[in-house]
């Protein structure tokens, strides 16, 4: 296959291989390796590619959707979102009920964490001009956080050291679901450190 008849046959800034072989068309591993080294296609991970010339029309949360399904970005990519924490998060980190993952590409880093399958909820859809992500609910983002740091959240200077927005928590969470969601996770630790974020 040549370059050009790829141009033709794909729609999208982002395709995969499968995509490929599921409309007849066969392209061979040095043929990716040739156009990447060329600068024609960037690699997302194995097997998924984005043309470079198309870069701008896509975003990091986007792609984090895209490399490892299902899955919903939390933790800090949410809180920082939703201007929880004051940090900027120079990694994606969503969670998923597949098993813990970590792919790096153009677009950054991106971090999966596991949860298991009942836990596995509390987000919504996004839909973006460049393509839809699933991001985690306030109340759930924060909750997930506490989950997954549990081990090192201890004392109030544990607490305080995560720099929590509490304005910012005042208006966004609903505290009523926030409570609801933290019974779910039926993690006898955490209820300090939700009373907490409720004062």
């Amino acid at each position: 296959m040549k370059y050009n008849t790829l141009n033709v046959a794909v729609q999208g800034p982002v395709f995969t291989r499968n995509d490929l072989a599921l409309s007849g068309h066969k392209v061979l591993d040095y043929q990716f390796s040739l156009w990447v080294k060329k600068g024609y296609l960037l690699r997302l991970k194995k097997g998924i590619y984005a043309f470079s010339r198309d870069r701008d029309k896509l975003r990091g949360e986007g792609i984090a959707f895209l490399l490892y399904q299902p899955s919903y970005l939390s933790l800090e990519s949410a809180l920082a979102w939703y201007g929880f924490i004051p940090e900027i998060v120079y990694a994606y980190t969503s969670v998923t009920a597949r098993i813990t993952r970590t792919f790096e590409n153009a677009w950054g880093r991106f971090i999966y964490r596991h949860v298991k399958s009942d836990l596995f909820w509390g987000y919504v859809e996004m839909k973006t001009e460049h393509g839809p992500y699933l991001l985690a609910e306030p109340e759930k983002a924060l909750l997930d956080y506490f989950y997954f740091n549990l081990a090192r959240i201890n004392t109030e200077d544990d607490f305080d050291s995560i720099r929590l927005n509490e304005e910012e928590m005042e208006k966004t969470l609903d505290k009523n679901k926030f409570l609801r969601y933290s019974q779910a996770f039926g993690v006898k630790k955490m209820e300090r450190w939700v009373r907490r974020c409720l004062r």
